[in-house]
C-alpha cells in the first residue's frame, strides 16, 4: 500500500516544491521591481530629501508637504510645473489620438480593401524600428527646421507618431483579420459607402485593439525624452520628462522634489493602463495568436 502511495506523494512534494519555488521567484522579482518607487516615495516624504543617503527605512517625520507645494507651485524649483504637465499632457493625448486614428486607417485600407502584396506594405513600414531612433534626430531636427517646427510641440507630436504608427498597424492589421469579411460585402449590398464601413462597423468592433494601440502610443509618448530634449528648447515648451533632467542641472539638486513630480507625472499612464487593461489584453493577445 506505501509503495502505491508513494509515486502520489513525490508527485505533491515536486508540486510544493514548484509553487514554493514560484512564490520565491515572485517575492523578489515583486522586491526588485518595487524597490525604486519605495526610494521614490521615501525621499517625496522626506522634507530634505535625503533619505537615500541615510539608510533609514522610514523618514522620522514624513509629510506630505512636498506633494502640496508641487501641487501648488508654491516653491522656486516647481514655479512651472502645471504648464509643464499641461505640455507634456497634450503631446500624450495628440500623440495618441493621431497614431490610433492614421493607424486604423491603414490598417483598414490594407486589411479590409484587398491591397496587393499588404504582408510588403506593413513590413516596410516596420524598417523604422531597424533604425536607431538616436540616428532620426538629425533628420529629424532638419525638418522641423524646414517646415517652421523647430520647438514646437507639433514637431515632438510628430516624431512619437512616427515611431508608434508602425507596430500599431501590425496590431490592427491582425486583429482585423478576427472580423468576418462577410460584414463588409453585406454592408456594401445594402448600400453602405466605405466611410460608412470604416465608422460604423470596422472601428466599433475594432475597440479592444484600438485601445490597445492607443494605450501603447500614450505610454510611448508620455516616456519618450530623448526626441522632446532634442526638438524642444524654450522654457515655454518644457515637458515633465525635460524638466526633470534640468533639476540634475543643479549642484545641490531638490531630490524630494524630483521624485514627487516624478510619481504625480506617473498617474496619468497608471491610470489609463488599469482602466482599459482588459481591452488592451484582450486586442494584443487576439492580434498575436491570428499573427
Amino acid at each position: 500500500m506505501s509503495a502505491a502511495l508513494a509515486p502520489i506523494r513525490a508527485a505533491r512534494l515536486r508540486r510544493l516544491a514548484v509553487e514554493a519555488g514560484s512564490v520565491a521567484l515572485g517575492v523578489v522579482i515583486a522586491v526588485w521591481s518595487l524597490l525604486p518607487i519605495y526610494n521614490m516615495f521615501l525621499v517625496a516624504l522626506d522634507r530634505y530629501g535625503h533619505n537615500e543617503f541615510a539608510g533609514r527605512l522610514w523618514p522620522e517625520h514624513p509629510t506630505l508637504a512636498i506633494f502640496a507645494a508641487v501641487l501648488r507651485e508654491s516653491a522656486d524649483d516647481v514655479r512651472q510645473f502645471w504648464h509643464q504637465f499641461a505640455n507634456s499632457l497634450f503631446i500624450g493625448v495628440l500623440v495618441t489620438v493621431a497614431t490610433v486614428t492614421v493607424a486604423s486607417l491603414a490598417a483598414f485600407a490594407i486589411g479590409r480593401m484587398r491591397v496587393v502584396r499588404e504582408a510588403t506594405l506593413t513590413g516596410t513600414a516596420l524598417l523604422i524600428y531597424a533604425i536607431p531612433a538616436s540616428t532620426l534626430i538629425i533628420p529629424f531636427i532638419r525638418i522641423m527646421k524646414i517646415y517652421g517646427l523647430s520647438d514646437n510641440l507639433w514637431a515632438v507630436i510628430a516624431a512619437d507618431v512616427t515611431f508608434a504608427t508602425p507596430y500599431a498597424i501590425l496590431v490592427l492589421q491582425y486583429y482585423a483579420k478576427l472580423i468576418p469579411a462577410e460584414l463588409d460585402d453585406a454592408a456594401r449590398i445594402d448600400g453602405a459607402s466605405v466611410p460608412q464601413i470604416y465608422l460604423r462597423i470596422y472601428l466599433p468592433l475594432m475597440a479592444p485593439a484600438l485601445a490597445a494601440v492607443g494605450t501603447y502610443a500614450m505610454l510611448y509618448a508620455w516616456n519618450d525624452y530623448f526626441y522632446q530634449y532634442m526638438l524642444l528648447m524654450s522654457e515655454r515648451h518644457t515637458t515633465i520628462a525635460v524638466a526633470l533632467e534640468q533639476f540634475f542641472d543643479d549642484d545641490d539638486a531638490p531630490y524630494n522634489y524630483m521624485m514627487a513630480i516624478a510619481i504625480l507625472y506617473s498617474l496619468p499612464p497608471i491610470a489609463t493602463f488599469y482602466a482599459l487593461r482588459r481591452f488592451m489584453a484582450t486586442g494584443l493577445t487576439a492580434g498575436g495568436a491570428k499573427g
